[in-house]
């Protein structure tokens, strides 16, 4: 693992996958991002953009099991983006959006303490979106807002459209974490009232 400023790289090896993620948390949003899962790629590359964290993640599958290489690439791109906070000194903490995508509406609130909590409702119904199982699209985001070290609520709140529920969703995410990690210029030391995150 190699950490500077608030840049990251990890890899995660198993039997199961190999993945690789680097991240730079004051980047503009550049991604690259090649899983072999066209849907993940989609969605990962969606938290770059809109998070405007510059993320490069390659992931292989080595047993070929679709559920080990969503959850893997999750658990990896979360982690990264936690040890590239360091410290959270003078980040703003808090984040929060409201993102509409066409008929879907989805709400994210995200508190970067170091303190694991995630409330999770995508209301998915379809069993499987864009060749991903649907199991497999609610443990990806799982086991993101799970590894991000943070207390994180993911809420759709309508939706018809599957695929649109979960866009909606990591757009929140993304758009909320952006706010959370900005830097707040007024700001000294950890912004806790315990002196510690």
């Amino acid at each position: 693992m190699l950490v500077s400023s608030r840049r990251a790289k990890l890899e995660r090896i198993t039997k199961e996958t190999a993945v690789t993620v680097q991240v730079n948390i004051d980047g503009t949003g550049k991604t690259n991002v090649k899983t072999g899962l066209s849907f993940i790629d989609h969605l990962v590359t969606s938290i770059g953009k809109h998070a405007m964290i510059d993320v490069t993640v390659n992931g292989k599958s080595n047993d070929g099991i679709v559920h080990h290489l969503a959850e893997d690439v999750a658990i990896a791109l979360a982690q990264t983006i936690d040890k590239a906070l360091g410290d959270r000194t003078r980040i703003a903490r808090f984040g929060y959006a409201l993102i509409p995508m066409d008929e879907a509406l989805a709400y994210v609130s995200i508190d970067l303490v170091k303190r694991q909590y995630q409330r999770m409702e995508l209301r998915l119904t379809r069993d499987t979106i864009e060749e991903v199982p649907r199991e497999d699209l609610e443990h990806f985001v799982r086991s993101l807002v799970q590894n991000l070290n943070a207390c994180t609520h993911v809420i759709v709140h309508y939706g018809d459209n599957d695929h649109h529920k979960v866009e909606a969703a990591l757009k929140a995410f993304a758009v909320a974490l952006r706010m959370a990690i900005s830097m707040d210029r007024k700001r000294k030391g950890v912004p806790s009232t315990k002196g510690a995150m």
